[in-house]
């Protein structure tokens, strides 16, 4: 029997992913390019299958062991690479039938002789999976860290800053597929412009709340294998991700620093805001990452952009004063797990510690580079107080020129009014608005 490219496909991803350490998107391009399935059904069938089998990881685990009593780290790397596959479909892909499931993976399991466990273990588990995963609960972190498949620290970190409830309801979607969003660039084409080019290719969106650039995608859509995205057209993007630009509120003739710029989603945004008129000055401390970030403004005409190498953290050697400074600095991007399927395993609470100690380096130097009566905004990608709110306490302490802006006003994310009074950090979060999950700050500092 033969297997389907998009099982083996997700297959070599999962095991490159825990075997070799590899980031999950990257290995499913290579694997997907290497066995020419690069769009259509295949391609989206095999990116369901990788990325839900590395998030649901623990939760396969845990049945796995049930239902063989034997731990993890006993299974040769291929078979438990076909078990978590022929599981992930078995109990969580209803459009999949059982037998392809327990058929396939048996065959990807026989070149190290484990396919007659792959077997019995996966008709075991058609019979008797779905009522070990009914049992499951999610009234203590411990439990809740099983049943939706994350780091048990993590579980116990969200129950500590949301509350048992917030917790909950925020698990309950971090394994749900990311939103789709596009954000139009206005130096290139209209949003108009590319609404109907994307109906013209059968490919529906509506707008974005608040966001006149944004689109949110109804359909599936290849937008880096487009014509709109390889013309600089649009840019995939989440719409909490725009909303840090937008709040930037840059204008055409402005002195705008971005530190930690790459890869440039924020930046070419900055760009389109200010209508390619002023001057940004995009920092990015690794060299091939600002390789790249140039290739992006080229490709989007930011002309204004211009690249700089430098260690945000480190000071840069200019001391020119900006009226406005973006700081976008590295994070445990806690906020991207629906469309970052490995992050979780990758992340630890040691690694939150070492990103905050970053942190709070970087925007003592963007305070630094301010100018008299200048705006810094502060974003990260996450949902962790202490790269975050705690940020923020620290530099406003150290700060007492600078001032917190209350952005209630300018979250079109909200609808129905959640927010009451002042807002200081605007918390994008997955389970309430669909979106990404960002922590975003705008401070003013006196004077000009």
């Amino acid at each position: 029997m033969s297997v389907s490219p998009a099982r083996a496909v997700a297959f070599a991803t999962i095991r490159r992913t825990f075997e070799q350490d590899a980031f999950t998107d990257r290995a499913l391009r290579a694997e997907a390019q290497s066995a020419g399935v690069q769009s259509g059904r295949d391609f989206g069938l095999a990116t369901t299958l990788a990325f839900g089998t590395v998030q649901r990881r623990a939760t396969l685990d845990y049945v796995i062991t049930e239902l063989t009593g034997r731990a993890i780290d006993r299974f040769d790397g291929r078979v438990l690479a076909a078990l978590r596959l022929g599981l992930f479909q078995i109990l969580f892909l209803d459009r999949i039938p059982s037998h392809a499931a327990v058929d396939e993976s048996v065959e990807l399991a026989k070149p190290s002789h484990g396919a007659g466990l792959v077997n019995a273990v996966l008709r075991r588990a058609g019979r008797e999976g779905p009522a070990l995963l009914d049992a499951l609960g999610d009234e203590t972190p411990q439990r809740a860290a099983v049943k939706h498949s994350v780091p048990l620290w993590l579980a116990q970190l969200w129950w500590d800053e949301l509350g048992a409830q917030g917790a909950r309801d925020l698990l309950a979607v971090v394994n749900e597929p990311a939103e789709a969003a596009l954000r139009v660039n206005t130096l290139v084409a209209s949003a108009d412009e590319v609404v109907a080019e994307l109906t013209a290719l059968g490919v529906a969106s509506h707008e974005a709340t608040g966001l006149p650039e944004g689109l949110v995608l109804d359909d599936a859509f290849d937008v880096h294998g487009s014509e709109l995205w390889a013309r600089g057209a649009v840019m995939a993007q989440s719409r909490a991700s725009m909303l840090v630009a937008r709040l930037v509120d840059p204008t055409p003739g402005e002195r705008v620093l971005d530190l930690c710029a790459a890869p440039g989603a924020k930046t070419t945004h900055l760009a389109a805001l200010m209508e390619g008129e002023g001057e940004i000055v995009a920092v990015e401390r690794h060299a091939g990452r600002a390789g790249s970030l140039v290739t992006t403004c080229a490709r989007m005409q930011a002309t204004i952009v211009g690249v700089e190498v430098s260690d945000a953290g480190r000071g840069r050697d200019s001391q020119r004063k900006f009226d406005r400074v973006l700081v976008d600095p590295p994070c445990s991007g806690l906020g991207t797990l629906q469309s970052r399927p490995d992050l979780r395993w990758r992340v630890t609470a040691e690694t939150i510690t070492a990103l905050a100690g970053v942190q709070a380096q970087i925007l003592t130097k963007a305070a630094d580079a301010l100018a008299p009566g200048g705006t810094l905004v502060y974003s990260v990608c996450t949902i962790s107080a202490a790269e975050g709110a705690h940020q923020i306490d620290s530099l406003l302490a150290q700060n007492p020129a600078l001032s917190p802006d209350d952005l209630q006003a300018a979250a079109p994310l909200w609808e129905n009014g959640e927010m009451q009074g002042p807002v200081r950090d605007l918390a994008t979060m997955p389970h309430r608005h669909a979106t990404d999950g960002f922590s975003i700050s705008r401070l003013r500092l006196s004077g000009g």
